[in-house]
C-alpha cells in the first residue's frame, strides 16, 4: 500500500513536470505572434477550453472535494496562469471579430466555473460534490485534449504542421500517460478517463506530424507559384485590354 502511495506520488510528480512543459510548450506559438503582431490562423479556442479546464482541475482538487489532489491542485493553478496569459495575447493581436468572440468564450467559461463552485458548495456534499465537480473536470479535461481536432483537420486539409506546433503534440502525450498511471494507482476515474483519451489524441497528433512534417516547404512554394501565376494572369488580362483600346 505504501509502495503504490510512493509510486503514486512519483508519477504524479512526473505528470507535474510534463504538465508545465505541455502548458510551455505554446510560448514557441505566442512569440511568432507577438512578433509578427498578428494570430495568423492560429486558433484561440484551444487556450480557452484550457483555461477551463484549469479552473475545474484546481476547483476538482480542493481539499473539500477531492483529497489526496494537491499535485493536480499546483500543475493546475500554473496552468491556469499561463493560459490565461495566452488568451490575453490573442485579446491583443487578433482582428476585431476575433476579439469579440474570445470575450463571448471568456463568459462562458467564467460563466460555468462560478455555477459549478457555487452548486458545488451550497447543495451538495461530501461524495455528491466530488462526483459534480468530477464530471464537470472530466468534460472539460475532454474537450481540452480534443480541441486541437480543428487543428488536425487543417493539417490533413493543408496537408502541412506549420500551425501544429510538434513540442505541443509531445508534450500532451507524455503528460496523458503520466496522469493515467497517476490516476490508475489512486483510482480515480475522473482523472482516468480523459487522459486515456488524451493519449490517443496525443499519438494522432504524432503520427500526423511524421506524415506532413516534411510538406512545408512545398506549400509554401505552392502557395508562392499560385501567387506567382496569379499576378502573371492579371498582367496579361490588363494587356490585352490595353492592346484593344489602342
Amino acid at each position: 500500500m505504501r509502495d503504490i502511495k510512493v509510486l503514486r506520488t512519483a508519477f504524479g510528480i512526473l505528470g507535474n513536470v510534463f504538465g508545465v512543459l505541455l502548458f510551455m510548450a505554446p510560448m514557441i506559438t505566442f512569440k511568432r505572434i507577438i512578433s509578427k503582431r498578428s494570430t495568423e490562423q492560429f486558433s484561440s479556442i484551444p487556450y480557452v477550453i484550457a483555461l477551463l479546464n484549469c479552473l475545474l482541475s484546481v476547483w476538482y482538487s480542493l481539499p473539500f472535494v477531492s483529497p489526496d489532489n494537491l499535485l493536480v491542485t499546483i500543475v493546475n493553478s500554473i496552468g491556469a496562469g499561463l493560459e490565461a496569459t495566452y488568451v490575453l495575447i490573442f485579446l491583443i493581436f487578433a482582428p476585431k471579430k476575433e476579439k469579440a468572440k474570445i470575450c463571448g468564450y471568456l463568459f462562458v467559461v467564467f460563466s460555468i466555473v462560478s455555477c459549478v463552485a457555487l452548486i458545488s458548495l451550497l447543495a451538495f456534499h461530501g461524495n455528491k460534490r466530488k462526483l459534480l465537480c468530477g464530471f464537470a473536470f472530466t468534460i472539460s479535461c475532454i474537450m481540452m485534449y480534443g480541441s486541437p481536432l480543428s487543428v488536425m483537420r487543417l493539417v490533413i486539409k493543408s496537408k502541412s504542421v506549420e500551425y501544429m506546433p510538434f513540442f505541443l503534440s509531445l508534450a500532451v502525450f507524455i503528460c496523458s500517460i503520466s496522469w493515467f498511471i497517476f490516476a490508475l494507482l489512486g483510482k480515480d476515474p475522473f482523472i482516468l478517463v480523459p487522459n486515456v483519451i488524451g493519449t490517443l489524441l496525443g499519438a494522432v497528433q504524432l503520427i500526423l506530424y511524421g506524415i506532413y512534417r516534411d510538406n512545408r516547404g512545398v506549400v509554401k512554394k505552392d502557395e508562392m507559384n499560385e501567387s506567382i501565376e496569379t499576378r502573371t494572369g492579371e498582367l496579361q488580362d490588363k494587356k490585352l485590354a490595353y492592346n484593344e483600346d489602342a
